[in-house]
């Protein structure tokens, strides 16, 4: 999620950071490289209450400050981190290539990273072995963050997928590069000749947008989108676990989800997985849809045995009409945060953070390693104020603040909503109040590729 807390919500002494997860490359800045079921506070690296963005790729995470510092570790065997080398790093570490250049957003592909500025400018790097870096004669890696010569244009957005990277700018005019999203077109568009965008190992201009103004982009391992000053959504790339809200397997061109998908309803902010999406609209209201087979949306289908009926035949989409439609989940209403990892999501809710979907390595935090079907409270951080939350692909990452001790021969307060919100209409009431004292930005969050052989 890319939203800054407003300056009342946070006591700065009482800020803290947590992550869990998955951990083989030390991504959660714990000094080691065991995974970790429940969270887990982290040593101070910066002060905490100044952190304003969280976020991960396949085996990194990266963390910007107010004062527009970045702050990384994790994964770096292609130099993702940014810090001149090669080596992974157990404890989020300061890019000081970057020292005198005022980080905006951060978006972490699988192995590679890209890095907007406040001025607008754009860098990459890490692994370019798909012309993800937006470089196209550059080498197949770069360990120090260089600027995409090509794109001019101030920007005001970007996002990061498995092999390929977006960029909005100023003007609304999306850009995409990288050929992740090839090679899925080229065996379900047979006999088509692709848009360069989809191609190209530079910045290319998404054509078919040209009616629209982009605020913001997101990617997903082999799907791209972007969201609109209207609050409209558009989709493109493949469509496997019905992910494009279409009956299509590939979309070359961009496609607008129609609003009566969204209750006719603006989208404010959306965020995406793997294969899944979330949206939010105006009324705070958020829809899931995509894949479901690891609980990623939140809701149990009547049936997930059409997910491997239909995934042998790689031309058709595996997304009947119950998988490819966004859904109102209603326990979500209000959300002042949420972040998409590859298949499992963290939100904010009334203050509390839940967490929901893959848990094989333990990223819902709850301490055991089965998946999580619908969104419940993280268990050791209900006492907490959640702030923001960062996922990875794999692992999980939440800024919160903690609760303040009672005065002498005071009863400590228990405030936030009940365990179970999508049963309590008491904390439903207050959940709507929440969003209407807190609009979020409109805001995306990118996710990349894992290997199930590997490690996260």
């Amino acid at each position: 999620m890319e939203r800054e807390p407003r300056a009342s919500e946070a006591a700065p002494e009482a800020a803290v950071l947590f992550a869990w997860g998955a951990n083989s490359y030390g991504q959660l800045g714990l000094g080691h490289k065991e995974d970790v079921l429940l969270p887990q506070q982290l040593n101070d690296f910066c002060k905490p209450e100044c952190v304003r963005r969280i976020t991960g790729g396949g085996g990194h995470s990266a963390i910007v400050t107010d004062e527009g510092g970045l702050f990384v570790c994790g994964l770096n065997k292609d130099g993702q981190l940014g810090l001149g080398h090669t080596e992974d790093v157990l404890y989020f570490t300061t890019c000081r290539s970057l020292l005198g250049c005022p980080v905006q957003q951060v978006a972490c592909g699988w192995d590679f990273t890209i890095i907007l500025t406040e001025n607008g400018q754009v860098l990459s790097c890490g692994s370019n072995s798909f012309g993800q870096l937006g470089v196209p004669h550059g080498p197949r890696r770069c360990v120090v963050p260089q600027a995409i010569e090509l794109l001019k244009e101030k920007v005001v957005c970007i996002a990061a997928g498995l092999r390929h990277a977006l960029a909005a700018t100023a003007s609304g005019i999306v850009f995409q590069w990288g050929t992740g999203l090839a090679s899925s077109g080229r065996r379900l568009c047979p006999g088509q000749t692709l848009p360069l965008f989809l191609t190209a190992k530079e910045p290319s201009r998404v054509t078919g947008l040209e009616n629209s103004k982009a605020t913001c982009v997101l990617a997903g391992s082999d799907h791209s989108a972007s969201l609109t000053d209207a609050g409209e959504l558009y989709v493109w790339g493949s469509n496997k676990h019905g992910q494009l809200a279409s009956l299509a397997a590939f979309l070359p061109l961009p496609q607008k989800i129609e609003a009566h998908c969204f209750q006719n309803e603006k989208v404010t902010s959306v965020w995406s997985g793997w294969t899944h999406l979330v949206a939010q609209t105006e009324t705070g209201r958020v829809f899931t849809w995509g894949r479901a087979d690891y609980g990623q949306l939140g809701r149990k289908l009547e049936s997930r045995e059409g997910w491997k009926l239909q995934s042998h035949d790689s031309s058709l989409p595996c997304s009947g009409p119950q998988k490819s439609m966004p859904s109102c989940l209603h326990c979500l209403t209000g959300a002042a945060e949420v972040s998409c990892g590859s298949e499992h999501n963290l939100a904010v809710i009334g203050g509390t953070c839940y967490s929901w979907g893959w848990n094989e390595h333990g990223m819902c935090g709850d301490g055991s390693e089965a998946n999580i079907w619908a969104p419940k409270p993280v268990p050791s951080l209900q006492s907490s104020l959640g702030l923001l939350v960062g996922c990875g692909a794999g692992h999980s990452l939440a800024l919160c603040q903690l609760p303040a001790l009672p005065a002498l021969g005071q009863h400590p307060k228990v405030t936030g909503p009940s365990p179970d919100a999508a049963e309590s209409a008491k904390s439903q009431e207050a959940m709507d109040r929440n969003w209407k004292e807190r609009q979020p930005e409109t805001s995306t969050e990118s996710l990349s590729d894992r290997s199930r052989d590997g490690g996260l």
